[in-house]
């Protein structure tokens, strides 16, 4: 099976709303699903979204979207926007997950990221589901949750390097009061 990693595309806009919806209402509740579906429409109509960053693989045979991943700008404290990505949300239809293809979206998310100059990727979830991907607990870097970011644990709110050396620089408090859908 062929599975080619594609940006998105206009035919995929709805399609990727309904898997996004789908993985996370299964995983987690309707309640959920509903919601990183808003997240997403919401950053769609952003200056933050780079549909070259909204990235998808699809079955190469059946043109069916497997799996999704969207990197959007993000600042800390109205800074780092041109430096600063924030991974949400990552989706892999149901039965194609434990294949890898979360890694090679998300990995090849880094390379165009990277080419784009952008320095550094925070994400917040599981840890396990991210270390391997080289994430680190971004409070060891002074990148701390703010008021409106609300944590099971620490080291859910974390932070990638793309370019060696930027969180060096890249401090400060995460907030999402700029998502509607999240506060």
């Amino acid at each position: 099976m062929n599975r080619p990693i594609k940006c998105m595309e206009e035919k995929y806009l709805l399609p990727s709303l309904e898997l996004v919806e789908q993985v996370f209402t299964a995983h987690e509740n309707e309640k959920e699903g509903k919601m990183v579906r808003s997240l997403v429409e919401e950053i769609r109509r952003k200056r933050f979204y780079l549909p070259e960053l909204e990235l998808m693989m699809v079955d190469e045979d059946t043109d069916a979207m497997i799996g999704y991943v969207m990197f959007s700008r993000f600042h800390l404290q109205g800074k780092y926007e041109n430096e600063l990505l924030i991974l949400t949300p990552v989706a892999v239809k149901t039965e194609f997950q434990r294949q890898h293809i979360s890694k090679e979206i998300i990995e090849f998310g880094f390379e165009k990221a990277r080419e784009m100059g952008f320095k550094a990727v925070i994400v917040e979830g599981n840890p396990r589901n991210y270390r391997a991907r080289g994430f680190v607990t971004a409070a060891d870097h002074g990148i701390l949750p703010g008021k409106t970011v609300h944590l099971p644990h620490i080291d859910c709110l974390m932070v990638k390097e793309l370019i060696p050396g930027a969180l060096e620089t890249i401090k400060g408090y995460v907030e999402y009061d700029c998502y509607q859908t999240l506060t």
